[in-house]
Order: structure tokens, then sequence, then C-alpha cells
């Protein structure tokens, strides 16, 4: 995990405009060896934008048929900040059963996991990954990669932010102690792993680990990982 973060990390840095932030969309989606990967943002003025692997045509249509106020993901995604299993949904409606048929006719996979992101000033993106496999299989896909995708989402959506002109809400300075705690982290190590390594108990990690979410005013540690990260904080 730590190499394909670092990497990503990376090719964001570089990104000095929208566009290059939609090659890093693509790059990643060869990485991950989906069908597609989507970024999709909403700024609290309703402005959008999207760096994403889909047909244009289908997001053509997505948009003249104002899909988004029908859409599963988007209704699940919005009111929760929980990752959304495209099967867990509902889509007995007309509506939305049209909307997915016309999804695969345009090259959707059967499968897809989108995970909300939140953002300064009232913005929301969805980060989705979608793909072609049995159950068994994107459920081990899944399963392994979720604190990945987590941390991608909420850093292609920093970089995405700040590119975009938006304030990102300044945060204090972290202490070398919950510095190691994070990086500890986003390598991938369990708590008790983390600890063990850094030579401290597992209550003194959750100390520096909470110590350093409220400085980052993230909502979990994944999110904390995510921003410290994102603003150079830490470095895998």
């Amino acid at each position: 995990m730590g190499a394909r973060l670092g990497d990503l990390s990376e090719r964001l840095a570089d990104a000095r405009d929208l566009d290059a932030l939609g090659r890093c969309v693509h790059w990643l989606r060869d990485l991950y060896d989906v069908e597609h990967l989507v970024y999709h943002s909403v700024r609290s003025s309703g402005q959008q934008w999207g760096a994403l692997t889909y047909d244009p045509e289908w997001v053509e249509a997505y948009v003249d048929n104002d899909w988004q106020k029908i859409d599963p993901v988007v209704q699940s995604c919005f009111n929760s900040v929980m990752p959304a299993d495209w099967k867990s949904l509902d889509w007995s409606g007309r509506a939305a059963r049209a909307l997915l048929g016309d999804g695969m006719a345009h090259g959707l996979g059967n499968q897809g996991m989108s995970l909300p992101v939140r953002g300064p000033s009232g913005q929301f993106a969805l980060f989705t990954v979608n793909g072609r496999s049995n159950d068994d299989s994107w459920g081990r896909f899944c399963a392994s990669r979720m604190d990945e995708l987590i941390l991608a989402a909420h850093y292609i959506n920093e970089r995405a932010t700040m590119l975009d002109g938006d304030a990102v809400a300044p945060s204090k300075a972290l202490s070398p102690r919950e510095i190691d705690a994070l990086t500890q982290l986003a390598l991938g190590r369990s708590r008790a792993q983390a600890a063990d390594h850094l030579r401290i108990s597992e209550h003194t990690l959750r100390v520096y680990i909470e110590s350093a979410r409220a400085k980052l005013g993230a909502q979990n540690t994944t999110h904390a990982v995510a921003h410290a990260m994102s603003r150079g904080m830490i470095c895998l």
C-alpha cells in the first residue's frame, strides 16, 4: 500500500491543473486494473467537476437525463459517511433500473464501490471504483484495498480542492510522535504493530492518534492519515 500511495502522492504533487489531475485518475485506474475510476466533486455553490474514465457518451447521457437526482449511489453517499457497495443499494425503481441499464450499455462493470468525501465550505465529492468480476473476487478486492482507497480519495480531493481554488482549512502542526504514529498506519501496520515498532503501548499510540486527528479536524483515523499525507506532513 505504501508504495502505491507514495507514487500517487508524487504524481498529484506534480499535477498543476485539473487536466493533469485527470491523468492521475486514469493512471490509478490502470494501476488497480479496474474498469473505471471516478472522482466527482460538487462545491457548495453547486458547481461540479469530475475526473473520470467513463465513456463520454455515458457522461453526457447522465447529465442530460439529470440522473444524479435519482442515482442510488449519489443518494446513499450524500446521506452517509460510509462507502457504498452498489449491489447493496436499492435499484428496484424504474428510473434507477434505466440508469443502471444505460450505464452497463456504455461499458460500466457489474460491480461498484463509491466513497463519500467531504471538504471545506460544504464541498462534497464521490470517489468510485467500478469493476467487472464475480461477487467473491470483488469482495476480496474491496476488503484488501478499502483503507488505501479511502486515503486515495481524500488525497485526490485535497489536490482537486487546491487546484480548483477552494480554501483548505488550516491545521495545527503535528508533533514528531504524532507524525510517527500516523506514518505507521499509512504504511499499513495495525495499531499493535505500530505500537511495537515505535516501542510504546497501544494506549499511548491511541493518545497520539487522537491528538493528531483533533489537530487535523479529521472525521476518523483514516481521514487523519489522508489529511497528513496530502499536506506533506508525512511521507512514505
